[in-house]
Protein backbone atom coordinates (compact mmCIF):
# COMPACT_ATOMS: atom_id res chain seq x y z
CA UNK A 1 0.00 0.00 0.00
CA UNK A 2 1.61 3.22 -1.09
CA UNK A 3 2.16 5.88 1.78
CA UNK A 4 -0.42 9.02 1.77
CA UNK A 5 1.48 12.37 2.37
CA UNK A 6 -0.20 13.50 5.85
CA UNK A 7 0.72 17.30 3.87
CA UNK A 8 -2.12 16.81 1.19
CA UNK A 9 -4.95 16.48 3.53
CA UNK A 10 -6.81 18.61 5.70
CA UNK A 11 -6.75 16.11 8.89
CA UNK A 12 -7.95 16.83 12.08
CA UNK A 13 -6.74 15.14 15.39
CA UNK A 14 -8.70 13.72 18.12
CA UNK A 15 -7.18 12.00 21.62
CA UNK A 16 -8.94 8.97 22.24
CA UNK A 17 -7.40 7.69 25.48
CA UNK A 18 -4.75 9.42 27.84
CA UNK A 19 -2.89 7.05 30.39
CA UNK A 20 -1.21 7.92 33.52
CA UNK A 21 2.39 5.47 33.66
CA UNK A 22 3.91 5.18 37.21
CA UNK A 23 7.46 3.02 36.71
CA UNK A 24 9.19 2.11 40.47
CA UNK A 25 12.89 2.25 40.34
CA UNK A 26 15.69 2.55 43.27
CA UNK A 27 15.37 5.78 43.73
CA UNK A 28 11.97 6.34 43.74
CA UNK A 29 8.70 6.34 41.10
CA UNK A 30 8.65 8.15 37.36
CA UNK A 31 5.87 9.59 36.00
CA UNK A 32 5.29 9.24 32.53
CA UNK A 33 1.90 9.56 30.06
CA UNK A 34 0.91 7.37 26.94
CA UNK A 35 -1.74 9.18 24.60
CA UNK A 36 -3.76 7.18 21.64
CA UNK A 37 -4.72 9.48 19.13
CA UNK A 38 -6.35 9.73 15.57
CA UNK A 39 -6.36 11.62 12.66
CA UNK A 40 -8.58 11.92 9.76
CA UNK A 41 -10.02 14.01 6.98
CA UNK A 42 -13.27 13.02 7.13
CA UNK A 43 -12.98 11.93 3.28
CA UNK A 44 -11.89 8.52 3.44
CA UNK A 45 -8.72 8.87 5.01
CA UNK A 46 -7.76 8.13 8.91
CA UNK A 47 -4.89 7.02 11.03
CA UNK A 48 -3.80 6.04 14.32
CA UNK A 49 -0.86 6.78 16.63
CA UNK A 50 0.10 6.12 19.85
CA UNK A 51 2.80 8.61 21.63
CA UNK A 52 4.69 8.12 24.85
CA UNK A 53 6.58 10.66 26.86
CA UNK A 54 6.74 12.12 30.26
CA UNK A 55 4.21 15.40 30.37
CA UNK A 56 0.92 14.79 28.19
CA UNK A 57 1.88 17.71 25.68
CA UNK A 58 5.18 15.69 24.38
CA UNK A 59 2.89 12.37 24.12
CA UNK A 60 -0.09 14.19 22.51
CA UNK A 61 2.99 15.59 19.65
CA UNK A 62 4.62 11.99 19.13
CA UNK A 63 0.72 10.42 18.69
CA UNK A 64 -0.22 12.85 16.23
CA UNK A 65 2.89 12.39 14.82
CA UNK A 66 2.52 8.47 14.47
CA UNK A 67 -0.47 8.60 13.50
CA UNK A 68 0.10 10.94 9.85
CA UNK A 69 2.60 8.05 9.06
CA UNK A 70 -0.07 5.76 9.85
CA UNK A 71 -2.25 6.99 7.32
CA UNK A 72 -4.59 5.01 5.32
CA UNK A 73 -7.41 5.28 2.74
CA UNK A 74 -10.60 3.80 3.48
CA UNK A 75 -13.42 2.44 1.17
CA UNK A 76 -16.82 3.70 1.30
CA UNK A 77 -20.17 2.87 -0.59
CA UNK A 78 -21.64 6.43 -0.12
CA UNK A 79 -21.82 7.20 3.52
CA UNK A 80 -21.12 3.64 5.04
CA UNK A 81 -18.95 1.12 4.92
CA UNK A 82 -19.24 -1.83 1.31
CA UNK A 83 -19.86 -5.12 3.57
CA UNK A 84 -20.01 -6.82 7.19
CA UNK A 85 -16.48 -7.43 8.67
CA UNK A 86 -15.11 -8.78 12.30
CA UNK A 87 -11.49 -8.43 13.25
CA UNK A 88 -9.50 -9.45 16.32
CA UNK A 89 -6.61 -7.98 17.59
CA UNK A 90 -5.40 -9.61 20.66
CA UNK A 91 -8.16 -9.86 22.85
CA UNK A 92 -10.30 -7.21 21.20
CA UNK A 93 -12.73 -7.56 18.92
CA UNK A 94 -14.57 -5.42 16.88
CA UNK A 95 -17.59 -5.86 14.30
CA UNK A 96 -19.14 -3.67 12.13
CA UNK A 97 -21.74 -3.79 9.27
CA UNK A 98 -23.58 -1.26 6.42
CA UNK A 99 -26.13 0.83 7.76
CA UNK A 100 -29.20 2.94 5.67
CA UNK A 101 -28.88 6.04 5.29
CA UNK A 102 -29.10 8.71 8.17
CA UNK A 103 -28.91 5.68 10.92
CA UNK A 104 -25.32 7.72 12.00
CA UNK A 105 -22.65 6.04 13.54
CA UNK A 106 -23.63 3.48 16.30
CA UNK A 107 -20.63 2.87 17.97
CA UNK A 108 -18.60 3.78 21.15
CA UNK A 109 -15.28 3.73 23.21
CA UNK A 110 -12.36 4.09 20.91
CA UNK A 111 -14.45 2.83 17.65
CA UNK A 112 -16.40 6.26 17.39
CA UNK A 113 -13.66 8.59 16.79
CA UNK A 114 -11.73 6.67 14.56
CA UNK A 115 -14.84 5.84 12.55
CA UNK A 116 -15.77 9.51 12.07
CA UNK A 117 -12.57 10.82 10.98
CA UNK A 118 -12.29 8.07 8.95
CA UNK A 119 -15.83 9.92 7.18
CA UNK A 120 -18.19 7.14 7.48
CA UNK A 121 -21.87 8.82 8.77
CA UNK A 122 -24.16 5.55 8.61
CA UNK A 123 -22.36 2.41 10.28
CA UNK A 124 -23.13 -0.30 12.77
CA UNK A 125 -20.25 -1.18 15.43
CA UNK A 126 -19.90 -2.85 18.44
CA UNK A 127 -16.46 -3.49 20.51
CA UNK A 128 -16.16 -6.62 22.06
CA UNK A 129 -14.04 -8.44 24.28
CA UNK A 130 -11.40 -7.18 25.94
CA UNK A 131 -12.49 -3.00 26.48
CA UNK A 132 -8.73 -2.53 26.37
CA UNK A 133 -8.57 0.94 24.29
CA UNK A 134 -5.06 0.58 22.15
CA UNK A 135 -6.44 -3.33 21.13
CA UNK A 136 -9.70 -2.15 20.09
CA UNK A 137 -8.63 0.86 17.92
CA UNK A 138 -5.86 -1.52 16.61
CA UNK A 139 -9.05 -4.15 15.62
CA UNK A 140 -10.86 -1.17 14.39
CA UNK A 141 -7.92 0.13 12.47
CA UNK A 142 -7.43 -4.02 10.72
CA UNK A 143 -11.19 -3.70 10.20
CA UNK A 144 -11.25 -0.48 7.68
CA UNK A 145 -7.98 -1.97 6.40
CA UNK A 146 -9.82 -5.18 4.99
CA UNK A 147 -13.02 -3.99 3.37
CA UNK A 148 -13.25 -4.12 -0.18
CA UNK A 149 -15.41 -2.83 -2.92
CA UNK A 150 -16.79 -5.11 -5.04
CA UNK A 151 -15.77 -3.26 -8.65
CA UNK A 152 -11.94 -3.97 -7.49
CA UNK A 153 -12.62 -7.56 -6.22
CA UNK A 154 -14.24 -8.27 -9.72
CA UNK A 155 -11.53 -6.99 -11.40
CA UNK A 156 -9.07 -8.76 -9.42
CA UNK A 157 -10.85 -11.97 -10.33
CA UNK A 158 -11.87 -11.30 -14.12
CA UNK A 159 -14.95 -11.79 -13.28
CA UNK A 160 -18.45 -9.81 -14.05
CA UNK A 161 -20.20 -8.10 -10.84
CA UNK A 162 -23.35 -10.36 -11.72
CA UNK A 163 -21.58 -13.22 -10.94
CA UNK A 164 -20.34 -11.97 -7.85
CA UNK A 165 -23.11 -9.88 -6.29
CA UNK A 166 -26.05 -10.03 -8.61
CA UNK A 167 -28.06 -8.07 -5.77
CA UNK A 168 -25.52 -5.12 -5.89
CA UNK A 169 -25.71 -4.91 -9.63
CA UNK A 170 -30.22 -4.85 -9.01
CA UNK A 171 -29.71 -2.02 -6.56
CA UNK A 172 -27.39 -0.24 -8.86
CA UNK A 173 -29.72 -0.29 -11.65
CA UNK A 174 -32.93 -0.16 -9.16
CA UNK A 175 -31.34 2.92 -7.97
CA UNK A 176 -30.43 4.10 -11.88
CA UNK A 177 -34.39 3.65 -13.15
CA UNK A 178 -35.46 5.80 -9.89
CA UNK A 179 -32.79 8.82 -10.14
CA UNK A 180 -33.25 9.56 -14.45
CA UNK A 181 -36.56 10.11 -14.23
CA UNK A 182 -36.38 13.92 -14.25
CA UNK A 183 -33.60 13.80 -16.57
CA UNK A 184 -35.17 11.59 -18.86
CA UNK A 185 -38.59 14.60 -18.73
CA UNK A 186 -35.76 17.26 -19.69
CA UNK A 187 -33.86 15.16 -22.24
CA UNK A 188 -37.84 14.69 -23.94
CA UNK A 189 -38.36 18.51 -23.45
CA UNK A 190 -34.91 19.00 -25.49
CA UNK A 191 -35.57 16.70 -28.01
CA UNK A 192 -39.16 18.05 -28.75
CA UNK A 193 -37.76 21.92 -28.97
CA UNK A 194 -34.79 20.52 -31.26
CA UNK A 195 -37.37 19.45 -33.59
CA UNK A 196 -39.64 22.27 -33.65
CA UNK A 197 -36.49 24.50 -34.66
CA UNK A 198 -35.67 22.05 -37.00
CA UNK A 199 -38.94 21.76 -39.08
CA UNK A 200 -39.20 25.58 -39.04
CA UNK A 201 -36.07 25.94 -40.70
CA UNK A 202 -37.14 22.75 -43.18
CA UNK A 203 -40.44 24.76 -43.89
CA UNK A 204 -38.53 28.41 -44.36
CA UNK A 205 -36.18 26.39 -47.14
CA UNK A 206 -39.79 25.13 -48.77
CA UNK A 207 -40.45 28.83 -48.96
Amino acid sequence: MPRINPDTLALEEQVIRTNKVQKTHKGGRSLSWNVLVAVGDRDGHVGVGLGKAAGIPDAIRKAIEDAKKNIFQVPLVGNTIPHEIEMNYGAAKVRMKPASPGTGVVAGGAVRPILELAGVKDVLAKSLGSPNAINTARATVECLKSLKIAEDVCAARGAELTELVPWYVRKREEEGVARPVVQVAAEKVVRTEEAEDALEEFEEDQD
